[in-house]
């Protein structure tokens, strides 16, 4: 979802979910106004219906938060290089590839399996190394930009935000979740939309220009499928409607099938597609990895 991201990063499932807020006269930037009581009816194929109680506070970042944000946010990039693999591999175009490599070694290893099979693994290693390379280097630069510096980034602006889910398990209090928001106003910087992963922009439609970015949403593996991103989601979506913002808009990579889905389940539409990241032309080609992007007007 990311950006990456930021990033497989939720699977949406049919859930009951009730949250009850703390009210308070302040803004949605309030601590006590961002704790949310979320009870969760576990469900699915062949489960009972009975209800598993999952306690967890949605609150703003503290930078004690910052070991384990940062490991849920490597895990919630770095995941998607098997999956960016596997739908890679079999691409026709790639498929019809490593069966030409493996006849050419075949041949030329004087109708050597091994041989074939060597060529054939040596055209695999070169499509998981582009998989690999475009993930990694989208992590590498946001473990070194905003990710940094939360605190600058974010929380001393007022215009942005950062959250943690915050949970107890078996008496420990643990990170769940994270949601990030980057919010871009009309006029500020530039008049293009960002393009989380190359650092290019956009071109803006008609509107005033104002968006807010989800800079990145994650939940833990465990805890997927519990209807926590989508509260999340649902708390970026609130924080930018309280900015005044038009609009919210969140970069996923195509082989995040539950991510885009999560994302239509809310109400965002793709608006936008390209191949285009800091990784060379011919990496993103050989991966078939595009970057998507995911706008719900507010």
């Amino acid at each position: 979802m990311t950006d990456i991201g930021k990033h497989r990063l939720i699977f949406p499932l049919d859930v009951t979910v009730s949250a009850a807020m703390m009210l308070s006269s302040g803004p949605l930037r309030n601590e006590h106004m961002l704790a949310r009581l979320v009870s969760v009816a576990g469900c699915g194929s062949g489960m009972p219906t009975a209800e598993i109680a999952l306690p967890c506070s949605i609150r703003p970042y503290r930078p004690t938060d910052k070991a384990s944000v940062v490991s849920l946010f490597r895990f919630g990039v770095m995941e998607h290089v098997y999956p960016a693999f596997f739908k890679a591999m079999s691409d026709p175009d790639h498929i019809g590839v490593a069966l030409s490599i493996c006849m050419a070694g075949y041949v030329l290893g004087g109708s050597s399996y091994f041989q074939a099979l060597l060529f054939g693994g040596a055209w695999a290693g070169l499509v998981y190394y582009c998989c690999n390379e475009i993930y990694q280097g989208h992590l590498n630069r946001k473990l070194a930009g905003e990710m940094d510096d939360v605190q600058a980034h974010f929380l001393d602006n007022p215009s942005n935000n950062f959250w943690v889910a915050e949970m107890d398990v078996n008496g420990t209090s643990k990170i769940a979740g994270v949601v990030a928001v980057l919010a871009h106003k009309g006029g500020d910087h530039t008049d293009g939309r960002s393009n989380s992963w190359n650092g290019s922009t956009m071109a803006t439609d008609d509107r005033d220009g104002s968006y807010g970015e989800v800079f990145q949403l994650a939940v833990s593996f465990p805890l997927r499928r519990k209807g926590l991103g989508s509260q999340l989601l649902q708390t970026a979506i609130d924080f930018c409607k309280e900015q005044g913002l038009s609009s919210i808009v969140l970069e996923t990579s195509s082989p995040q099938a539950a991510a885009l889905a999560l994302s239509k389940k809310m109400g965002f539409i793709q608006t936008f597609s390209h191949s285009k990241t800091h990784s060379n032309r011919w990496m993103a080609k050989l991966a078939r990895v595009n970057v998507l992007r995911m706008e719900k007007v507010i």
